[in-house]
């Protein structure tokens, strides 16, 4: 995943030369997300998750592999990326629902946190060589392949879950229809508010927080003057982050999982990105890897307690569904990119990225003065 967001950015800012389009491609990796996140929660509630884990990786490799055929046949253009970028993020929702239910189920809830916490730092692992792979990939030798590298993992992935076993899948099936099986969900939602908030919460996370990510390739070229190697190792410290947040999460073993250091972590991953929009000016390149790490480890953790919190707030046949609300929440984030994107065109990176933290730590202490009670989860 995160190989394609480099070559993704890059190659979007080689054809267009535009932030708002960089913005705009990157916002169709999540944009699909919105619209199937309660359907394919419903798929994850009804068929065997490991299944659709093994479909969706398949599914990606395709959409990818096509754009490495077409870059290195030299025939890709910007409707190309949009288009197949989108039907990546289509196939990506079904897995991100089907994938929290299917650690539930192998892990239990008295594990939960601490299992999305492992899964977390293996994902950002690989991550972690995506970014430095594609950003070599790219330099040496096209977007093309690097595009078909992006492809094999996709498939790699899906091979891995071959000797799963269904066995683990525990949790009754639900044999309603879609329509039925999102109309329960938003039942629970009007008896229970908490969960609206919680979608809240997590889609600000994602439209002011995780959004900085469409910056990178503007901060890598235009700010930092590096190349693509300087973007793989830029988000080669977001995977670093990533990994170091989830570690110390998993040594806490989720004792403090709860609402008030979500609503915490909220406003530190805020406060990095306002000081990540200073930090080109003052501490040079290392210095933004630094901060973009400790940025990033915010981010993970804000993640990991969303995804945590929203499993842990429905019963046992809604926790599909409940992934499918992580994913309708995180769908969201075209909406954030494109306004980081505009801020960026407009004022600069360093502006765009210091009014989108302070926005986030905003929306954190509403919610925390707002809503006491979730403060007490």
């Amino acid at each position: 995943m995160m190989g394609e967001v480099v070559v993704l950015g890059w190659l979007t800012l080689e054809l267009t030369n535009s932030p708002v389009l960089v913005g705009v491609a990157m916002g169709m990796r999540a944009l699909p997300m919105f619209f199937i996140g309660l359907p394919a929660g419903a798929l994850a509630d009804r068929f065997p998750r490991h299944r659709l884990l093994m479909l969706t990786g398949v599914g990606q490799a395709l959409t990818t592999g096509t754009l490495g055929v077409l870059g290195l046949l030299g025939l890709v253009t910007l409707g190309h990326i949009l288009l197949l970028t989108f039907a990546s993020g289509a196939l990506r929702g079904v897995e991100h629902a089907a994938r929290q239910s299917y650690t539930h189920d192998v892990v239990g809830a008295a594990k939960l946190m601490p299992g999305f916490a492992v899964l977390g730092v293996a994902m950002r692992v690989g991550w972690l060589l995506g970014s430095f792979g594609a950003g070599a990939a790219i330099a040496r030798f096209g977007s093309g392949a690097a595009y078909l590298a992006v492809a094999l993992g996709f498939l790699g992935g899906a091979i891995a879950l071959v000797p799963a076993s269904a066995a683990s899948d525990a949790t009754p099936r639900n044999g309603d229809s879609l329509w039925r099986s999102a109309h329960g969900f938003f039942t629970a939602v009007r008896t229970d508010r908490i969960l609206l908030l919680l979608m809240m919460l997590t889609a600000g996370a994602e439209m002011l927080g995780f959004s900085h990510q469409a910056l990178l390739p503007s901060l890598a070229r235009d700010v930092l003057g590096t190349g693509p190697e300087g973007l793989g190792a830029l988000n080669g410290a977001r995977s670093v982050g990533g990994i170091v947040g989830l570690v110390a999460a998993t040594a806490l073993g989720g004792v403090f999982a709860g609402g008030a250091l979500f609503l915490a972590v909220l406003v530190a991953f805020g406060t990095g990105l306002i000081v990540l929009g200073v930090a080109p000016a003052v501490v040079g390149f290392t210095g933004v890897l630094v901060v973009l790490t400790v940025v990033n480890a915010a981010g993970a953790l804000a993640d990991l307690l969303a995804q945590s919190l929203l499993q842990r707030s429905v019963p046992s046949h809604l926790r599909g569904r409940a992934g499918g609300a992580w994913v309708v929440a995180i769908g969201l984030a075209p909406l954030g990119q494109l306004q980081i994107g505009a801020l960026a065109s407009l004022f600069g990176v360093g502006i765009a990225l210091g009014t989108s933290g302070l926005a986030l730590v905003a929306l954190a202490v509403a919610a925390a003065a707002l809503v006491p009670r979730v403060r007490r989860l």
